[in-house]
């Protein structure tokens, strides 16, 4: 593991990844319309060998084994790699490994380096996309997903726009961002210094089902989504206002089939 991203690794196996895992099957179905519009991107055949950085409970690693011919999926979190390790048991062509993907080096060089909303936390996110492109072949390439701003993504920023009266200002280094790669032009330097080449960006948008009915998408989005902090941070009343003020702002999104909200992310590729 590397210590610069220590903060990550204490988060993803604390408390965080045990979340995650248990909401395994509710986050794959609701990302499923982004994550596969990332999966079609990558193109992959079936005598490529595939890296999947951040795998984290194995879903997309699942379905780029379904067309590849060896895939590696890497995560930095202990919980969710035995995760992976369940739902992949019995496939002859997919490993998991619990590594830091920012030093992590494989045996064989890869065709592609995938990942879905998993590099926007490396300390030092030259270094890390060094050593990614260490691990793919001179013709390899590198798809990933990765959130756009908060304000292009309804289903974050309504509920917690909802409930930011009620909060205390946020931490300076408060941990994961998931928005620290919105900025393309960002991006595109962290990427050219890291030695890939041609770094190009597709939007990709979807409608998420949050829940079946707003009381469901309360559950999550304040288990491992931005309402969490409301949970951990508030105390009584204002905790109960700014929940009774987030399902408010939820409640013209529920409908015949649950609470459905906008999305809106980055597809980006680019060449080894």
């Amino acid at each position: 593991m590397n210590e610069a991203n220590q903060q990550q690794i204490d988060y993803w196996n604390g408390d965080a990844g045990s979340e995650w895992v248990q909401a395994q099957e509710h986050l794959d179905t609701m990302l499923s319309p982004l994550s596969q519009q990332a999966l079609e991107r990558a193109s992959v055949n079936g005598t490529e060998r595939v890296l999947d950085i951040g795998c984290g409970c194995g879903a997309t690693s699942l379905h780029l084994a379904q067309a590849a011919q060896w895939v590696t999926g890497v995560d930095i979190s202990a919980p969710m790699i035995d995760r992976a390790r369940q739902r992949g048991s019995g496939r002859s062509n997919l490993e998991f490994i619990h590594s830091d993907a920012s030093v992590w080096r494989g045996s064989e060089p890869y065709d592609l380096a995938f990942s879905r909303f998993g590099v926007m936390f490396f300390a030092d996110p030259v270094a890390a996309f060094a050593s990614i492109h260490r691990n793919l072949k001179v013709s390899g390439r590198l798809t990933f997903l990765c959130w756009r701003l908060p304000q292009d993504n309804p289903w974050l920023a309504i509920p917690g726009a909802a409930t930011q009266p009620y909060l205390p200002p946020p931490p300076e280094s408060g941990g994961p961002d998931p928005f620290a790669f919105a900025d393309r032009d960002f991006v595109s330097a962290v990427l050219t210094d890291a030695r890939f080449q041609a770094p190009n960006f597709s939007l990709c948008e979807a409608t998420l089902t949050l829940g079946a009915d707003v009381a469901s998408a309360m559950a999550f989005l304040t288990r491992i989504g931005p309402l969490s902090r409301v949970i951990s941070e508030l105390e009584a009343p204002a905790r109960e206002q700014a929940l009774a003020a987030a399902e408010a702002a939820l409640q013209p999104f529920a409908g015949d089939a649950g609470v459905q909200m906008d999305a809106s992310c980055w597809i980006v590729t680019a060449q080894a």
